[in-house]
């Protein structure tokens, strides 16, 4: 068939084996079938755990004599097979023939299920398990799974924190080199990913291929639980821990959980007091991206959301949803203590000073308390002489909003504040005090 020649009977018997695909050796644990007696036995290993021989060097064991033979060298850097093409050379002609098909494109190795070709059956063992579902390698930690041992070292590193690939510009650290190589690109401006239909282009492959998917509206991604399909299957997961609750990344600080690694880290800025992103207009400083191009809308006046019953706008959509309870008359958050109710949890947690006596705030200068900010800056112009509020009208000025509208109503002839006693009118709240004190109090 080949004209290839052997010096024994018996060896060509065996070569002719693999011409007529027989494998007449059978493992009795797994079933797997072999051309020859010796790779039968080489196999078993496998599942006894044996590995006869040894290096001399570094006692590593191995279950046959190539695999030693391979091993050893590592020790002697021997590479005594070169690629006639590149000049790249290996230890062992197996690892030099499947990097020619570098240089041919063979992908001798054809997956069943979707016809996928691939230049090692390693390579399309690991492709398979997408298909089976499989995935062998376990995380003690979090008991994760994963297709292959790679990904399970480098998720391994979520847990020891190990980054130890570090860039040259600025020093941040990854857990791999693909991040790494990303991360470069925000210093070089690098954006080799080119989108066919809007020529936005991207630094890694990743991002243009969810962007596509705003063209194509494909949404290829679905929650068995809820149906809800996704862009990619990152979101498909960070979405599946809401049903199943799991929060596998944890401060080490606090011990506060979160269902995804990157909320861990931009939470860890808490503590470590990093504020990464600089406004370019006032140069203030925020620990995260989302706050900064917030303020910059107070700089650029822009409102983008917009409230459809009294078209008032705001510049973000928290402040819209809250602004909605006004007309709803929602005011989901309730006190413990007393029961009342308030329409956002910043307004519940300034009341609950009332309760608690707490008075965070303190002036540097007088060194007296206040139970919110906005108090304790009022207060402030006091020390400053600071009167940023003035009147249209007669151009007083005033420290406070609540004291300029007070007074605007003199000029306007308003009177909203009402005696339940006498129903006399008045433009002011304190003058209305004093009147109960008073006058209606003698009656």
């Amino acid at each position: 068939m080949c004209s290839r020649t052997f010096s024994y009977r018996s060896r060509l018997k065996v070569h002719q084996r693999v011409h007529t695909g027989e494998r007449p050796y059978r493992c009795d644990m797994c079933n797997k079938t072999f051309s020859n007696r010796s790779n039968l036995k080489v196999h078993h290993r496998l599942h006894t755990g044996e590995r006869p021989y040894h290096c001399d060097v570094c006692n590593k064991t191995f279950s046959n004599t190539y695999s030693l033979k391979v091993h050893q060298g590592v020790h002697t850097g021997e590479r005594p097979h070169c690629c006639d093409v590149c000049n790249k050379t290996f230890s062992n002609t197996s690892r030099l023939k499947v990097h020619q098909r570098v240089h041919t494109g063979e992908r001798p190795y054809r997956c069943e299920v979707c016809n996928k070709t691939f230049s090692k059956i390693c390579s399309l063992n690991v492709h398979q398990r997408i298909h089976t579902g499989e995935r062998p390698y376990r995380c003690d930690v979090c008991h994760k799974t994963f297709i292959k041992t790679y990904s399970l070292k480098l998720h391994q590193r979520v847990h020891t924190g190990e980054r130890p690939y570090c860039c040259d510009v600025c020093n941040k650290t990854f857990s791999n080199t693909s991040r790494l190589k990303v991360h470069e690109r925000v210093h070089t401006g690098e954006r080799p990913y080119r989108c066919e239909v809007c020529n936005k282009t991207f630094s890694n492959t990743s991002s243009l291929k969810v962007h596509q998917s705003l063209h194509t509206g494909e949404r290829p991604y679905g929650c068995d639980v809820c149906n809800r399909t996704f862009t990619e299957t990152r979101k498909l997961k960070l979405h599946q821990s809401v049903h199943t609750g799991e929060r596998p990344y944890r401060c080490v600080v606090c011990n506060k959980t979160f269902r995804d690694g990157r909320y861990l880290n931009v939470h860890q800025r808490v503590h470590t007091g990093e504020r990464p992103y600089r406004c370019d207009v006032c140069h203030k400083t925020f620990g995260f991206k989302i706050s900064m191009k917030i303020h910059l809308r107070v700089h650029t006046g822009e409102r983008p959301y917009c409230c459809d019953v009294c078209n008032k706008t705001f510049s973000n959509t928290s402040r819209l949803k809250v602004h909605q309870r006004v007309h709803t008359g929602e005011r989901p958050y309730r006190c413990d203590v007393c029961n009342k109710t308030f329409s956002d949890p910043s307004s519940l947690n300034v009341h609950q000073r009332i309760h608690t006596g707490e008075r965070p705030y303190r002036c540097d200068v007088c060194n007296k308390t206040f139970s919110e900010t906005n108090k304790l800056k009022a207060h402030q112009r006091i020390h400053t002489g600071e009167r940023p509020y003035r009147c249209d009208v007669c151009d007083k000025t005033f420290r406070r909003t609540s004291n300029l509208k007070a007074h605007q109503s003199v000029h306007a002839g308003e009177h909203p504040y009402c005696c339940g006693v006498c129903s006399k009118t008045f433009s002011h709240k304190n003058v209305l005090k004093r009147h109960i004190l008073s006058n209606c109090n003698q009656h």
